[in-house]
């Protein structure tokens, strides 16, 4: 199992990497968020099974490789591995693509129980923006728009549309509908 870490503190990265590859892994290591965008998108589709990334990293932090990930449409699950513990942090992440966070300092133990969890679910295609047609929502902005039209929602609206574009092409109960909305 091949795994990138983007991790700005050497000695950490290399701490990391060590216990890894005590694990079976073969990891490949990014000291700043340029290397790591780089890294992670230029290898050939699929080279990484998971991603390790910090948030708070030189050039370009986690959040926005993560959003430029999913933009371009790589899919590899990506593991948060950060010290900011806030809420927000983490819902920031995982709206813009991250699979999991985690939070430093961590568990080694756990940090590969994580890992494991993530590659056994695979990387499904799963774009960041649902659209239909000309229709696109945006979860992490909480945006609805027809084109170039924004298309103001309630929350209830919003989470009824996500629903029905996640399950694009299926049909769906009323009792599914009222369970996931």
């Amino acid at each position: 199992m091949r795994v990138l870490v983007v991790e700005d503190e050497q000695e950490l990265a290399e701490t990391i990497r060590d216990g890894l590859n005590r694990e079976g892994f073969t990891v490949d290591l990014a000291h700043d968020g340029v290397d790591g965008l780089w890294i992670a998108t230029e290898r050939p589709h699929g080279a990484y099974d998971a991603i390790v990334l910090d948030i708070m990293l030189p050039g370009l932090n986690g959040y926005e490789i993560c959003r430029q990930l999913r933009a371009r449409e790589v899919w590899t699950p990506v593991l948060m591995l950060t010290a900011k513990d806030g809420e927000h942090d983490e819902a920031d992440a995982l709206d813009l693509g991250a699979d999991d966070y985690m939070v430093k300092p961590f568990s080694f133990v756990v940090l590969i129980a994580h890992l494991r969890a993530l590659i056994r679910r695979g990387a499904p295609e799963r774009p960041a923006i649902l659209s239909a047609g000309d229709l696109t929502l945006d979860p992490a902005q909480r945006r609805v728009c027809r084109g170039d039209t924004h298309i103001p929602v309630t929350p209830r609206e919003f989470a009824l549309l996500e629903f029905l574009l996640r399950n694009r092409g299926r049909a769906v109960t009323k009792t599914a509908i009222i369970e996931n909305v």
